[in-house]
């Protein structure tokens, strides 16, 4: 499984994201590396197609779906319906995860 954690500097979201995504891999019991991968510029984060910070993705889909999105930028996220709107909630970042488990496994 391969896991990216996209983020700008000084993004308050992003430790308590990684906290969360950590935590679930745990309880899945689910040994992966997450690559960290730090978005410097606008040019970067348009070829990554970056859609704010925190991003997170895991074998190259984002946790929150696809999206017709065409502005990227280096900026923050919000994820609706959770405490914390600028945090995936842990409900969208295990659906994300099960969901590559199964089709690592077919």
């Amino acid at each position: 499984m391969k896991i990216e954690v996209l983020y700008v500097l000084d993004c308050p979201h992003y430790p308590a994201a990684m906290a969360e995504l950590k935590s679930i891999l745990a309880v899945e019991r689910i040994s992966a590396q997450i690559s960290e991968v730090l978005i410097a510029s606008a040019r970067m984060a348009e070829a990554l197609k970056f859609r704010g910070s925190p991003t997170i993705r895991i074998n190259g889909r984002d946790i929150a779906g696809e999206s017709e999105a065409q502005h990227f930028a280096v900026s923050c996220r919000l994820y609706p319906g959770e405490k914390h709107p600028g945090v995936p909630p842990a409900q969208m970042i295990r659906r994300a995860v099960r969901e590559a488990m199964r089709g690592e496994r077919q």
